[in-house]
């Protein structure tokens, strides 16, 4: 089906439609929201949000913007909610762990992803991708969506600059600097590496 078409139908509340605008769009926009908050159950219950809100707010879609990056910017926006929610709850967990709560297990082991493994590494790249996403997620919130789109997802930066309503400049020098915050953050591993 013709993207014009898709669209067309979508508003007018066609399953099919939707269904296979899920299809398409489902990999990327979990392996993206996957890439930001490094959970997989969250990553799971976030991509679901992001397609209920397509399939909510499509009414309003204009057409002034790509579908593809308009749903890209949902789940990037999506994904750094839950992100800084985790962060959030994980803080929250440390001070009261601090400060005793009465409970062995306030301080979650869930809320900290050292063993994160994206499905999408070989076996062979998961140490180095623990490693690489460690780095990432250290990274400030628009460097981190601007290196995800570019180097995991494979968007332009003028698609880039779409999905974060921002200048190509601007893309530029995001991933400029999120280059070299881990350049900086690898560096320690990448000395120790034979």
């Amino acid at each position: 089906m013709e993207l014009p078409q898709l669209i067309r139908e979508l508003q007018e509340g066609s399953q099919e439609a939707f269904r296979q605008l899920v299809e398409t769009y489902q990999g990327r926009v979990y392996n993206t929201v996957l890439s930001i908050v490094q959970h997989p159950e969250d990553a799971e219950d976030v991509a679901q949000e992001v397609f209920v809100q397509v399939y909510q707010s499509i009414g309003s879609f204009g057409g002034e913007m790509k579908l593809t990056a308009w749903i890209y910017r949902i789940a990037t926006t999506k994904a750094l909610q839950a992100y800084r929610k985790r962060r959030a709850r994980k803080r929250f967990a440390f001070l009261t762990s601090l400060f005793g709560s009465g409970k062995d297990d306030a301080y979650d082991d869930r809320l900290h992803p050292a063993d994160f493994e994206h499905p999408g590494v070989k076996l062979e790249q998961q140490e180095r991708a623990k490693v690489l996403f460690n780095a990432l997620s250290r990274l400030p919130e628009q460097q981190k969506v601007a290196f995800t789109l570019h180097r995991l997802e494979g968007l332009s930066y003028q698609e880039i600059a779409e999905v974060m309503q921002t200048s190509l400049p601007a893309v530029e020098s995001l991933l400029h600097r999120a280059k070299q915050n881990l350049r900086k953050g690898l560096a320690r591993y990448y000395r120790e590496d034979p």
